[in-house]
């Protein structure tokens, strides 16, 4: 009862966080650029052709109407039509979200791959050379950007040592690059966090006692220390791969991979502003529905959020 209870909560905020995002980019695209149809249409266009792009954009109506309207087309997962191709937003974006998510994914799955052992390493070898490498590492990992990542690796391994493909998007082989360029930064934050969530564990009371009870070392910290000690990782881990997603579109950009960075970077050069509009509000959802999913995740492996 109470998990359901934590649910709802949950559940409240996160259709309060796609409302509130939606309201915003609607008024965005409608305040700043000034009026749509001018941008789109250039200064040399016509009144009819002007008219004519305000009437596909449905700008021509009361802004309350299109308030509305843009919420409710929201709430059915439609977001219009692009304006240079014609065809349905949704479509173009769930036929680009795959590549993209799985790039997400499999980076976040490389950077739990290298972060958690070397933080868990870190911890347990305070003040060694491991402790030493894994903070550099870190360090290193969060002062690089990941779209120069990604050029420093296409140079060595994809035209120096052409171990990689240098372009396409064909089998995972074309992913490895732009996921290891992806998953360096968040590695670098999940280590920091496992590292400090494993001391902070180490040191209390109930490690103590497995130690008197003559728990061996190797128990003591895998099993019950790191067992809690993850709890804190799992969050972080969830809405690092909701910013992956984020990254995903810059880095396809440096691969040339055909994902959503490719569809929405084509919709601002276009002046697309259905397609901008609806690529902001969809990526919106997604992470929300991770972080959604990440506490209801977090609520059922630790019992005492849902009392909090």
């Amino acid at each position: 009862m109470k998990l359901l209870i934590f649910a709802l909560r949950r559940l409240g905020r996160l259709l309060l966080t796609i409302f509130l995002i939606s309201t915003i980019v609607f008024f965005i695209i409608r305040i700043i650029p000034g009026d749509p149809a001018l941008v789109v249409a250039g200064m040399d266009a016509t009144p009819e052709a002007i008219d004519a792009i305000r009437a596909r954009l449905g700008t021509d109506q009361p802004l309350a109407l299109q308030f509305v309207q843009w919420l409710w087309n929201v709430v059915r997962f439609d977001f219009g039509e692009s304006l240079i191709s014609g065809q349905p937003i949704t479509g173009l974006v769930f036929q680009r979200f795959p590549l993209t998510l799985s790039l997400a994914l499999l980076g976040i799955l490389i950077s739990i791959l290298i972060a958690i052992p070397l933080g868990v390493i870190s911890a347990v070898r305070r003040w060694s050379a491991w402790d030493y490498s894994g903070m550099a590492f870190s360090q290193i990992g969060m002062a690089i950007p990941s779209f120069w990542l990604g050029i420093m690796l296409l140079l060595i391994f994809a035209v120096k040592i052409p171990i990689f493909p240098l372009f396409g998007a064909g089998s995972i082989v074309h992913l490895i690059l732009p996921a290891i360029s992806l998953g360096i930064a968040r590695a670098a934050i999940i280590l920091r966090l496992t590292r400090a969530s494993m001391i902070e564990e180490l040191s209390k009371e109930y490690v103590i006692t497995a130690r008197a009870k003559g728990l061996t070392e190797r128990m003591v910290k895998y099993k019950h220390a790191l067992k809690n000690a993850l709890l804190p990782v799992i969050t972080i881990t969830g809405i690092q791969l909701g910013y992956m997603l984020g990254g995903a579109i810059i880095t396809e950009q440096v691969f040339s991979l055909p994902g959503l960075g490719r569809l929405f970077l084509t919709g601002i050069y276009q002046r697309d502003f259905p397609l901008i509009q609806g690529g902001v509000v969809f990526v919106a959802i997604i992470f929300s529905l991770i972080n959604f999913t990440v506490d209801i995740l977090y609520s059922v492996l630790n019992p005492r959020i849902r009392i909090e």
